[in-house]
């Protein structure tokens, strides 16, 4: 392939799937889209009472956008007259209803509209990276538009970072491509263009798995550290709990790693150590930065979690209840997951590829794609909606699964997990 094939290929790849997206420009939103939207309303200079009618107008159009859908491919309703005034007008008068009072009792503080009471409000107050980053894309397109250019942008970024990552492993271009194909096609381009933080979230861990990459097999610690760093400071405006997480995972990580080869008496482990550090500085600044913003404690989330989003009395003993709701909601999902294991297939053979031809690379993406169990464990509700929770640890299979079938590429066998006596193991051409 020419220098500039893969170039070439990875901006066909983010072409494709941005035109596939014009499928569906609007009926994407979810019920936090309204706060991140009328947070970067607000950053843009608009009024709470234009924020939130341009936010509702946005939210409603979508509703009945997906009702008018609906109806049509319903096989007793199609025939019905269109039902965009009615659903638009009953979601007005729904939402209206919730804000009106709030803003008429002077609930106007912060920058996102009140939906929701003011305790519930402050979550969304404490994650100022995206509505920031939509900001610009509102000003050019409008609300509409502008949504769906930046669920493109954020997307598309997260699978060239993908290429970027199986690149610098030293993956041939195609299944570079390839996962970066994944990466669009699996939940993770799906989730990525919802009007959400996850998405964003997906970019900045995996530029976080790039930094990692470019330290231990490019040879560029700084660059390498400096990303990672980079990364866990933007992940904490986006969403501190994320970089919490990937920092704590990143320490694990490479702590493992560096025990290990300590005991090998093998590889150094300086710059292991030395992305450890970074993963450690960056979790006990999220923590102390948390403090000092007063931004709302585990305390709160757990509050949020059990009483509905303060919908009820907050819970006496809410870490009893949080402890025996999480047991439950691990053994529903696995049955659930036996029952479609696609998921935990891909993620055993994303942390296979990952492991055994990643090298310590592969330590440090399992460690960021657990983030995702993390993030699933801290709200273990079943209900929430498409699973977005989780969808972190599709990371894994993404970069995994090229990497698990790189021999394949080169024309060599893939390794079988050894049976018995390690010389028994077997390979499959």
């Amino acid at each position: 392939m020419r220098p500039r094939g893969p170039v070439v290929g990875v901006l066909v790849l983010v072409a494709v799937f941005a035109a596939l997206q014009l499928a569906n420009v609007t009926g994407r939103d979810t019920p936090d889209t309204k706060n991140y939207l009328s947070y970067a309303l607000s950053l843009t200079g608009e009024s709470k009472r234009g924020a939130a009618t341009a936010t509702i107008e946005y939210v409603c159009a979508s509703r009945a956008e997906r009702a008018r859908r609906d109806q049509s491919v319903h096989v007793v309703r199609f025939h019905r007259p269109d039902p965009t005034d009615e659903v638009t007008a009953e979601c007005r008068a729904q939402e209206w209803a919730a804000v009106e009072p709030r803003l008429a009792a002077g609930q106007t503080g912060g920058h996102t509209v009140p939906y929701m009471s003011e305790r519930f409000m402050r979550i969304f107050e404490a994650r100022p990276g995206y509505p920031a980053f939509l900001v610009p894309f509102v000003l050019a397109f409008g609300v509409t538009w502008g949504l769906w250019a930046a669920g493109v942008v954020i997307a598309g970024a997260g699978g060239v970072l993908v290429f970027l990552v199986l690149r610098t492993l030293s993956v041939p271009v195609p299944l570079a491509l390839a996962g970066q194909a994944l990466y669009y096609v699996l939940p993770c381009g799906t989730t990525a263009m919802r009007p959400m933080t996850e998405g964003l979230l997906m970019a900045l861990t995996l530029a976080a798995v790039w930094g990692c990459a470019l330290v231990l097999r490019a040879g560029r610690p700084r660059a390498g550290l400096a990303l990672v760093a980079g990364s866990l400071l933007a992940l904490f405006t986006v969403k501190h709990s994320q970089a919490l997480f990937l920092g704590l995972c990143l320490a694990a990580a490479g702590a493992v790693i560096a025990l290990r080869r300590h005991r090998r008496g093998g590889a150094p482990v300086r710059d292991v150590l030395a992305l450890a550090a970074v993963g450690l500085a960056g979790a006990a600044a999220t923590l102390l930065l948390a403090r000092l913003l007063h931004y709302p404690s585990e305390a709160d989330s757990l509050q949020d979690l059990l009483t509905g989003h303060f919908a009820r009395p907050d819970r006496e003993r809410p870490w009893r209840e949080f402890w025996q709701l999480q047991g439950n909601f691990w053994v529903e999902w696995l049955r659930r997951q036996a029952w479609q294991p696609l998921f935990v297939a891909a993620l055993a053979a994303g942390a296979w590829g990952a492991l055994r031809r990643g090298g310590a690379v592969g330590g440090f993406l399992v460690a960021a794609a657990f983030t995702g169990i993390l993030t699933q464990a801290g709200h273990p509700d079943i209900n929430i909606w498409g699973e977005r929770l989780i969808v972190l640890a599709w990371l894994l299979p993404v970069v995994g699964v090229p990497l698990l079938l790189e021999p394949v590429a080169r024309g060599g066998k893939v390794p079988l997990p050894a049976q018995g006596q390690p010389e028994r193991a077997e390979a499959v051409g």
